[in-house]
């Protein structure tokens, strides 16, 4: 990606704690439009690396630039581009949903009918326009997270950093955020996102990036990612009728299968042979008696790239 297209371009970034360096050397870019899943371990340094973009912290070497404003040199300019959406909602007491709204808009410097227009709007699109008069502490877990999110698109910034913004939400309520996110990546907003839910994350970002102990562990669109860590190896998903542990058992010991796990009436496996050698697995199969009704090759997913690529190691 050339610099100039970058919205993110994150250079050498080190944050240390003491003895501890949480992020070391870290270096990655984010374009215009781009949804980058932010993964790794805890203690990864996700959250520092994080609250650094957002100015709420300094790095001790390196730089990142937003549209090329430097968290350095131009700590101003960057908030203007920026919006950071940390992984806990407090609400304010005694506030409802647009006084809180109005609170933000005024704090950002927004004024008279342009602070009004965009607290309808920011309301409308995240689903609160009905809930205006409602006491922001009375609000749901999902509902205090769409508001927060409003609150984060106030200025209208054209990099939004959320750390864990479904945490804690209800099915439903995840389905919904992701659906938002969507949609401001639709208008051109750059989103680096961080969960720890990576079916999720793996249906809202064209970009992961995985980090460990401070270090960039492997970046790239998640599809690309993955065939490279199968190293040409297929994924293979057989579903049975029944006797699954038969299936399984059967597998084991057959030529270039690797990695056999069960799952119900599934069972997955690295297959290391050709499409030929493959059909005549499956020959084999029949001929055991074996009652598969569904073959299937699976690309890497993020939840095996995560495992792949990281120890799990704290810091």
């Amino acid at each position: 990606m050339a610099e100039s297209e970058a919205v993110l371009d994150v250079r050498h970034v080190s944050r240390s704690f003491g003895a501890l360096r949480a992020v070391n050397g870290l270096s990655f870019t984010l374009g215009r439009g781009q949804v980058c899943g932010f993964v790794g371990p805890n203690g990864a340094g996700k959250t520092t690396t994080m609250r650094i973009l957002a100015t709420l912290d300094l790095p001790d070497a390196g730089d990142a630039l937003v549209e090329g404003c430097s968290v350095l040199a131009d700590p101003r300019g960057v908030r203007r581009r920026v919006g950071f959406m940390s992984d806990q909602f407090v609400p304010y007491p005694n506030l409802d949903v647009e006084q809180y709204l109005d609170f933000f808009a005024r704090a950002y410097g927004l004024r008279g009918e342009e602070r009004r227009r965009r607290v309808r709007d920011l309301a409308g699109f995240c689903g609160l326009d009905t809930f205006l008069d409602r006491p922001v502490s009375g609000l749901s877990k999902g509902m205090g997270q769409r508001l927060h999110l409003a609150k984060t698109l106030l200025h209208d910034p054209v990099l939004l950093v959320l750390d864990e913004p479904t945490a804690g939400l209800d099915p439903h309520a995840r389905i919904e955020f992701r659906e938002l996110v969507l949609a401001l990546a639709q208008r051109g907003k750059s989103v680096l996102v961080s969960s720890h839910i990576l079916s999720e994350l793996a249906e809202v970002c064209d970009w992961v990036l995985v980090i460990e102990r401070g270090q960039q562990v492997v970046a790239g669109a998640i599809e690309a990612v993955g065939r490279d860590l199968q190293q040409g190896s297929l994924r293979v998903a057989w579903r049975v009728l029944a006797d699954a542990e038969g299936a399984e058992r059967f597998l084991l010991v057959q030529p270039h299968v690797e990695g056999v796990s069960r799952d119900g009436s599934r069972v997955r496996f690295g297959f290391t042979g050709d499409e030929a050698a493959l059909a005549a697995l499956l020959a084999r199969g029949a001929a055991e008696g074996l009652a598969l009704v569904e073959c299937r090759l699976e690309e890497a997913g993020l939840e095996d790239i995560f495992l792949k690529v990281t120890q799990g190691r704290l810091q």
